[in-house]
């Protein structure tokens, strides 16, 4: 599926692991947009015709300034989108502190956090098909 004029989806989103807590960030409180003031992963929308590799990194440089490589992509897994109007990927990649160390945080969204995995599986802020989405992939390698 790496065609990329075939390749169906509308955004993707990625848990960002370092250790055994994870890179959120508190989305903008505005009715305007979906899940106001919940704590999201990295991640959007796609542009153009680019993959869903290209798109969670794109989106993952633009929000956090981190660049990373698709060889950091440890899980993939397609779904229904958070607003259940397409299909959307779900990553996971795992940091280390220096790369933690160079996130510059961008404008979308009030500010980012490392959390618990726990806490945030548990938050009532977090969004629930990224709680969902993350459990699975925590169950597929025995968390």
């Amino acid at each position: 599926m790496n065609d990329k004029n075939t390749e169906k989806f509308t955004g993707c989103k990625m848990a960002l692991i370092s250790g055994r807590q994870l890179v959120v960030y508190l989305r903008d409180n505005l009715a305007t947009i979906p899940y106001p003031n919940c704590w999201d992963f990295p991640g959007g929308g796609r542009e153009g015709n680019e993959t869903a590799e290209e798109c969670v990194l794109r989106e993952l440089n633009e929000e956090f300034s981190l660049v990373l490589t698709k060889a950091c992509l440890v899980y993939k897994q397609i779904d229904i989108n958070q607003t259940g109007n397409g299909n959307a990927y779900f990553f996971v990649a795992h940091i280390d502190n220096e790369q933690l160390d160079k996130i510059r945080f961008g404008n979308e969204g009030q500010y980012w956090r490392l959390m618990d995995i726990e806490d945030y599986l548990n938050h009532p802020q977090a969004i629930n098909s990224l709680q969902q989405r993350l459990k699975r992939y925590l169950a597929e390698i025995d968390y």
